[in-house]
């Protein structure tokens, strides 16, 4: 490798700790499951973990509602628990991404009860969004904002005395109230979480619902158009001084090897026996700050990037277009042109634990993907979707900039079918039962082909916490090592290629004319650095690769003559 910094082209594998591995046997996964499968994750080739919550909550939306971002929820470990997976997996060349949720915090959160129990402008309702009703009553909610989960984004309280009271905004569920980043108190919380896990050694924060933070004061309702900055709680100006507040912390972290963490406002600091400035060889590393940006603006877009901002950002443009050659070489040349003026390197991510798994998405009519398209029943082509997967994976780890792979990816799993009454995720409840939610992208992964569990837990543990579907077994972990044509053995061996091939070691890139076919031609194909080319056949007609061309690596078999089937990509040397 390069002496690049770490973040601009790592693999960054994504953990749902609730479906990773489960040690304890109780049905969940827990960082005790995860230190267990460190190695698994050393061999893949990951540069750095991101773990989706795992503080302790009530998991009224999967663990985004955080109760506490000094403690680790019991079902998963705890602090100790965590100090030592952090450690461990440093120790085998894998920094952890934390996430952070700045937008809100659990109902459960002590200020929010805090809030409940202090009168009408009171501090503790100020850090918050508590408002009158409308009319003689009150009874009318202060906005007409849509919830991200579909439905209201009001709930009205209850006063002492039983009668109705104040109402309170969220633009998510109503276990997660929003904060109010007007407020001091919020600001220097944050900042001090920030500065809490950097000091136990984590490498950089991902950052929830990035854009929607800060809001109007007024709290006008959403206008039918709005020009940039308009929105009463959508990527207001004010977010970006928040952002340069938390890059200045990042920023003060380096070779010394920590900061004090100066404790929480309004609590102290709980150490958990760790020492501020720890010294575990993450003290050279640069503590990087990932945003998580739904923009459709990439001027917008970019600035959260700059370089006093954050530094790299979700690249969903991407991950929702669908298996078409024009789309897709629209999204990279927009990607590529947004980063430019600030100098950030994109991210490439094919799904997360929020969007329809490739391998089914790939297969279906409609390839792209969209919230509120989501519908019980849609009908997928796993043997297309699979081979298109294949091929996006080595698209995407052909791009320049940093590669993200969500758990269960590698194995090719399928987004499974979850029987409506064992589906938890609140984005089903909220649509009235419409939307089949975000539980088919999280179920348990299978790691053995035998057991009642397919490995995610002990053979005499509870029964996963959702529901494995019949056949998950063909898709273990164990079984697929021993394959060379499997899709983990495919993922093994490109980000190993991706790590040696001197043409992916640097920003560069330009599209490739191939002889023959036009720009409307069904086909990817770009070169990086000095000899690297990468193809992707798109279309019904079989490819020939260019005289010459040496193979690395290929998604699927090649035709006679170095022939590019449909759906395939392949990476080869050029003869230059």
């Amino acid at each position: 490798m390069t002496d690049r910094a770490w973040w601009r082209d790592a693999v960054i594998y994504q953990i749902y700790p609730r479906s990773f591995a489960d040690a304890d046997g109780d049905g969940t996964g827990d960082l005790a499951g995860i230190r267990a499968r460190l190695t698994y994750l050393r061999d893949l080739g990951a540069d750095a973990v991101w773990y989706t919550p795992w503080y302790a909550s009530p998991l009224a939306d999967g663990g985004y509602d955080v109760a506490d971002y000094r403690a680790i929820d019991p079902v998963f470990g705890d602090l100790a628990e965590a100090e030592a997976l952090i450690a461990e997996a440093r120790d085998l060349g894998i920094r952890t991404i934390v996430d952070v949720v700045p937008n809100h915090v659990s109902s459960e959160h002590p200020w929010f009860r805090a809030a409940l129990a202090a009168p009408p402008g009171s501090p503790e309702r100020d850090r918050f969004w508590f408002r009158d009703g409308g009319g003689p009553d009150g009874a009318a909610m202060p906005t007409s904002w849509v919830s991200s989960f579909q439905g209201t984004t009001w709930t009205r309280t209850t006063n002492p005395d039983g009668t109705p009271g104040q109402w309170y905004l969220h633009l998510f569920t109503p276990q997660q109230p929003d904060l109010n980043w007007e407020n001091a108190d919020v600001r220097a919380e944050h900042e001090a979480v920030l500065r809490f896990w950097f000091d136990r050694g984590a490498a950089g924060i991902r950052i929830d619902s990035a854009a929607l933070p800060v809001k109007d004061p007024a709290l006008p309702e959403v206008p039918g158009t709005w020009g940039p900055g308009e929105h009463p709680h959508l990527d207001r100006d004010g977010l970006h001084d928040i952002y340069r507040g938390w890059r200045a912390v990042a920023d003060s972290y380096g070779a010394r090897g920590g900061a004090a963490d100066d404790g929480a406002a309004g609590g102290g600091s709980r150490d958990g026996g760790v020492a501020a400035g720890r010294t575990d060889g993450t003290g050279d590393d640069e503590r990087v700050l990932v945003g998580e940006v739904w923009l459709p603006d990439a001027e917008r877009f970019a600035r959260y990037l700059r370089p006093d901002e954050m530094h790299t950002a979700f690249n969903f443009d991407f991950m929702t277009r669908p298996w078409h050659a024009k789309e897709l070489r629209e999204s990279i040349t927009r990607t590529l042109d947004a980063h430019a003026p600030v100098g950030a390197p994109p991210t490439w991510v094919l799904s997360n634990h929020d969007v329809t798994r490739p391998v089914t998405r790939y297969g279906r009519e409609d390839s792209s993907f969209d919230f509120a398209a989501k519908r019980f029943g849609t009908p997928t082509d796993l043997e297309l979707g699979t081979r298109r997967a294949r091929a996006a994976a080595l698209l995407t780890g052909a791009l320049p900039g940093s590669l993200y792979v969500y758990q269960g990816d590698e194995l090719g799993l399928p987004e499974a079918d979850v029987p409506r009454g064992a589906i938890q995720d609140p984005m089903h409840f909220r649509s009235g039962g419409v939307d089949p939610g975000r539980d088919g992208c999280r179920v348990p992964l299978p790691w053995a082909a035998s057991g009642p569990s397919c490995g995610f837990g002990p053979d005499d543990g509870a029964a996963p916490w959702l529901p494995q579907p019949d056949g998950w077994s063909a898709y273990a972990a164990d079984r697929q090592a021993a394959d060379p044509a499997s899709m983990l053995t495919l993922y093994r061996t490109m980000i190993a290629a991706r790590r040696a091939e001197p043409g992916l070691r640097d920003d560069a890139f330009a599209w490739l004319a191939l002889p023959g076919l036009d720009d409307d031609a069904p086909v990817l194909a770009f070169t990086r650095g000095v000899g690297f080319a990468c193809v992707v056949n798109l279309g019904p007609e079989a490819l020939a690769l260019p005289p010459g061309a040496e193979v690395i690596l290929a998604s699927a078999p090649l035709g006679g003559g170095a022939v590019v089937p449909a759906d395939t990509a392949v990476w080869y040397r050029r003869q230059d």
